[in-house]
């Protein structure tokens, strides 16, 4: 493979790859890192490159996975959601506020799921990718993904309706 045709097929990939490493990492610097250093494994494999059926997974399970070996050597926690929620054209400053208030809030409890249904939920929520593409990109089976990401989000969705509650009443729910 020339140097040409692997810039052809694998330049591409690079804002995801950045995207799913800046996610997992939190921090620029490091993502910036991770994609160079998947970028230099794609290319020291570049010879057995033809016979992989999907590139992009590739690619994404190897980012994965340098992110995971850097989080573990740092003992870092994961998590940033998508930058844009909750920003309208027709909001007003308080809905914003409380937009913000709300995103900062859920960034806070998706770092209290395990680490499992982080990845999940950032790759089916803001990467928008279909089950099939998560299996291959994680490794893992279809009903793992769907259970998962319904425990996540339930967990989620009942935190939501607790704050939301202590929130109207000032009563803490005791569940």
């Amino acid at each position: 493979m020339t140097v040409e045709e692997f810039t052809n097929q694998m330049l591409p990939f690079k804002d995801k790859l950045f995207r799913f490493s800046y996610r997992l990492l939190g921090n620029r610097d490091d993502a910036q890192d991770t994609v160079q250093d998947v970028y230099l494994k794609m290319w020291n494999i570049r010879g057995k490159l033809k016979e992989v059926r999907c590139l992009e997974a590739l690619m994404m399970t190897t980012t994965r996975n340098l992110c995971l070996d850097r989080l573990k050597s740092k003992s870092n926690k994961f998590i940033t959601l998508h930058e844009e929620f909750g920003k309208g054209s027709e909001e007003t400053p308080h809905t914003q506020i409380e937009h913000t208030d709300m995103l900062k809030w859920v960034k806070k409890e998706m770092n209290g799921l395990p680490e499992q249904q982080k990845t999940l939920l950032y790759l089916r929520d803001m990467e928008q990718l279909d089950f099939d593409e998560i299996a291959e990109i994680t490794g893992f089976d279809l009903n793992y993904i769907r259970v998962n990401l319904s425990r996540a989000r339930k967990n989620l969705r009942e935190r939501i309706l607790e704050i939301n509650s202590y929130a109207t009443t000032g009563i803490k729910s005791t569940n």
